[in-house]
């Protein structure tokens, strides 16, 4: 394996923020916005971004409601985005000398 793997490493999920994102989902499976801008340290506008770049991948689903006529934005991670981000883990694991 080894460098071959590097071509598999998906770049929509590489970056810090949005891995954080899928690391976080991968575990809670739906956020809302705030819980994960805090758990990741992020301002507003970054988290937004990053997001936007995750369900345009189609890693994610974004939902938006009100409660309480308050916004709220809740993140659920997809299935095609789990399957990614274990392609995306094994992958990198492979990378990195681990094996499956």
């Amino acid at each position: 394996m080894g460098l071959a793997d590097l071509g598999r490493i998906d770049e929509v999920i590489h970056g810090r923020m949005r891995l954080g994102v899928m690391v976080y989902l991968a575990d809670v499976e739906t956020a809302d916005f705030t819980e994960l801008k805090t758990v990741l340290e992020a301002t507003q506008g970054n988290l937004s971004v990053h997001l936007k770049k995750l369900e345009e991948a189609g890693y994610v689903a974004i939902d938006k409601s009100f409660v309480n006529n308050k916004p709220l934005t809740r993140v659920s991670i997809t299935e095609p985005g789990r399957k990614a981000f274990k392609a995306y883990l094994m992958a990198l694991g492979n990378l990195i000398g681990g094996k499956d």
